[in-house]
């Protein structure tokens, strides 16, 4: 039998320390293409991962400028990402950009935390 041995968890409460913003978009009023922000639809708190050569050459591949993967406590039911909304970094580094959700999945290793894979939308 093999012995018991402690693995502390990937993420912790601790990390959550980057606030950010999910909204919802609308299509601009008249003859101009575009959106333009609706609503705010959730706020909370978040780890935002550093990025590696692997994300910097997904995103070549899909045409983005830049991907960021975020880790948030699942919600619970308050709110459910998709890839219809957007969201914002309240970090002095990440301020005035947009990001467009891309994937959303759950952390299989703490089932109480989210991943979200989002690009910067230009």
């Amino acid at each position: 039998m093999q012995p018991f041995k402690y693995k502390p968890p990937r993420v912790s409460t601790g990390e959550l320390r980057t606030p950010i913003i999910f909204y919802k978009y609308q299509p601009n009023d008249g003859p101009e293409p575009g959106e333009a922000e609706k609503e705010e639809l959730y706020r909370c708190w978040a780890k935002v991962d550093q990025v590696w050569l692997r994300d910097l050459e997904l995103a070549k591949s899909n045409g983005t400028l830049s991907d960021v993967t975020l880790t948030i406590r699942d919600p619970m039911g308050d709110f459910k990402p998709s890839n219809k909304h957007y969201l914002s970094i309240d970090d002095a580094f990440y301020k005035d950009k947009r990001y467009n959700i891309k994937a959303v999945q759950p952390d299989l290793q703490s089932r109480g935390y989210i991943n979200i894979i989002a690009g910067l939308t230009e």
